[in-house]
């Protein structure tokens, strides 16, 4: 296993000869050598693979089952000290009867057989004629039979225990099937599945078989690993072209080419630690249900002979978790957009407010909360000068923009108001005795605050609900001031990250303003999204240009939002998520950086629940949230130093 709960897996499509079991083990057992050099632990060949297929009537000859069974035995001769276990595809006799079968290998021995449950006996596949199939039921459990020289485990109701997880393995047709067994073996505790396949190709067959296996994988929080036969198969009748997908929970993360004529070995990282968090939130997999068998034997493969080197991480990690990586991206981008669009508009229906409050600075989050509300007054066919945006200009507003601000507000046709809070904010610093030139956080949070009681004010005057601008990246920080920006009548981007915010903004951009009337809208707003994210609350420069940048002072949203979807997604440890921050960002930020900015992004995290805990409400939008009413639930007092002392030493590494 390497390191970080990954387990690398293989899936192999061999070159096959129709019945010639020793030219098949050969390249079988080349494909293995091959794997193990690169780290694998666990390579799957597919269905039938050491006679092939597709023999026909051929499997009624004992000579090709009794030279599978001796070409298998020297194969396990030769990969005794190789540390990596094979699955491999052999017709097996048993009681006068021939079971299509899957071999568990392991350190030279056959540790398990898993025959085939569901016989596909369509026009191009008659295995009911050569094979018997075995059902698996409550009433029978694992037996053992002879094979290979040595008594094995024959069922389908085995678990194989590689000490990080436990994985069971269905042959082709099973996964079809209404319950495939994968189902049951999952309920009973495995969280890898490994498919043995023999799938011909058909037009459009492809895309369905991919759509069946992530669909079983997400369905049961499972690695699938599934490998088809391939070149070299009999094509008398159908052609088999070799597909091989690895998945994870639903998620592809490695596939095969189709149509090649050599053999291909494809590979990736499961990450186990993911797939267990996941279950740990789902209580369905809590209990076996009876339609399931759950008389399960338990085969422990732990090797004696462990790989010492450690092998790179063979898989994608996205730097950016929060931005959609779909094949269609706008549709993604339009589902969230809608959500935030839904959610405010019930509350504004249910509320029966006659207009919405929202301070508008020129910065992307109020930009992104007024283009909801302006798509909420149009989908509700309310007139769009019933949203008042205000504009509130202060000691660190810069010309860039106040600027746009205004342009934005008079280009989409709201009601525009402009109150600036130097006055208010200089006479609230004499009732306090606060000294203007000392630029602490009261000189700050004074500016947040007075802001938030004009939109609150203004809110009672206009009988309107204040929409709030701030994201999820700033709730995670606790970058808000109390009682001021933190505080709204229904944040609309409560549940959207900062790293998300830009992209949004970007979509409408392209996609929503799509009319001559809102050329200059989208003029401001190409404008707004190259604007440095900054909160303006330090005097600007000589020449009316900002002075503070936000991400100088708590770090690059980027890497604290990779921070939170790990932390809260699965629950990982900073070490893992360092581990996959250096994966991310390699070549883009140190690794000294990397462990600076967690270590603010944890302190501050723990530090600024009491602002969470308090906040208002706002729709969810992903699988990660922070409301203290439904997905983030963490006392205000609790203690980060388990986090913290984990940092410090990876710092001293």
């Amino acid at each position: 296993m390497s390191d970080f709960g990954f387990l690398k897996v293989a899936a192999a499509i061999p070159e096959v000869r129709v019945a010639d079991c020793e030219f098949n083990v050969q390249q079988i057992k080349t494909m293995i050598f091959n794997a193990s050099t690169q780290g694998v632990r666990i390579i799957c060949f597919p269905e039938l693979s050491v006679t092939a297929y597709s023999c026909g009537d051929l499997f009624f000859q004992k000579k090709l089952i009794r030279a599978a069974e001796e070409n298998v035995t020297e194969l396990l001769k030769e990969t005794a000290d190789l540390p990596i276990g094979f699955i491999i595809g052999v017709p097996i006799e048993h009681n006068s009867k021939l079971y299509n079968s899957a071999l568990i290998c392991f350190e030279g021995r056959v540790r398990g057989i898993v025959p085939k449950t569901y016989l596909p006996n369509y026009a191009e596949f008659y295995e009911k004629r050569w094979f018997q199939s075995y059902k698996s039921v409550a009433e029978i459990s694992p037996r053992t039979i002879r094979y290979a020289g040595r008594e094995v485990l024959f069922g389908t109701n085995i678990l194989f225990d590689i000490g990080c997880a436990k994985f069971a393995v269905e042959i082709c047709e099973d996964v079809w099937s209404v319950i495939p067994p994968s189902s049951g073996h999952t309920m009973s505790g495995a969280s890898l599945i490994f498919n043995l396949s023999a799938s011909n190709e058909l037009i459009g067959k492809q895309q369905y078989v991919k759509s069946l296996i992530s669909q079983q994988s997400a369905r049961c929080q499972a690695g699938y690993i599934y490998t088809s036969a391939g070149f070299g198969e009999s094509t008398t009748d159908v052609v088999y072209t070799g597909n091989a997908y690895i998945y994870e929970n639903g998620k592809l993360l490695a596939e095969s080419k189709r149509f090649q004529l050599k053999e291909q070995l494809i590979f990736s990282d499961l990450d186990v630690d993911l797939l267990n968090a996941e279950r740990q939130k789902n209580t369905t997999f809590i209990g076996k249900p009876s339609v399931y068998c759950t008389n399960y034997a338990v085969e422990t493969l732990i090797s004696t002979n462990p790989p010492k080197e450690h092998f790179p991480l063979n898989r994608f990690v996205n730097p950016a978790p929060f931005i959609p990586v779909t094949d269609n991206y706008d549709e993604s981008c339009g589902e969230i957009f809608s959500i935030q669009l839904l959610g405010l508009a019930k509350r504004l229906v249910h509320t029966s407010a006659s207009s919405l409050i929202l301070g508008v600075s020129g910065g992307l989050d109020s930009t992104l909360a007024l283009l909801v509300c302006v798509k909420t007054a149009d989908q509700l066919r309310l007139p769009r000068n019933m949203i008042c945006g205000v504009t509130m200009p202060g000691f660190g507003t810069s010309n860039r923009t106040h600027q746009n601000a205004c342009r934005l507000m008079k280009s989409l046709g709201i009601t525009v108001k402009e109150i600036n809070i130097t006055a208010a904010c200089e006479q609230h610093f004499k009732d306090i005795r606060h000294n203007i030139a000392q630029h602490d956080i009261t000189y700050e949070n004074t500016q947040a605050r007075e802001r938030t009681q004009i939109l609150m004010d203004l809110a009672n005057q206009l009988n309107g609900l204040v929409v709030g601008t701030g994201d999820m990246s700033e709730l995670a920080l606790g970058w808000a001031t109390y009682n001021g920006d933190h505080i709204s009548m229904y944040g609309v981007n409560a549940g959207i990250p900062k790293t998300l915010v830009r992209h949004l903004v970007k979509w409408v951009t392209e996609n929503k303003m799509n009319t001559e009337t809102e050329t200059e809208t989208q003029k401001t707003l190409r404008d707004i999204i190259e604007t440095p994210v900054s909160p303006e609350l330090l005097p600007v420069d000589s020449e009316g240009a900002m002075t503070q940048f936000t991400e100088d002072l708590i770090g690059p949203y980027e890497l604290h939002d990779f921070f939170l979807f790990y932390m809260l997604r699965y629950g990982f440890s900073p070490e893992k998520i360092y581990f996959l921050a250096r994966h991310a960002f390699k070549n883009i930020y140190e690794e000294s950086v990397l462990l600076r900015w967690m270590e603010v992004f944890y302190r501050r995290f723990f530090s600024q629940q009491f602002k969470r805990s308090c906040m208002p409400d706002g729709t969810k939008v992903g699988s990660v949230n922070l409301s203290p009413r439904g997905d983030w639930r963490m006392p205000s007092d609790a203690n980060a130093r388990l986090w913290l002392h984990e940092i410090e030493r990876l710092k001293k590494k």
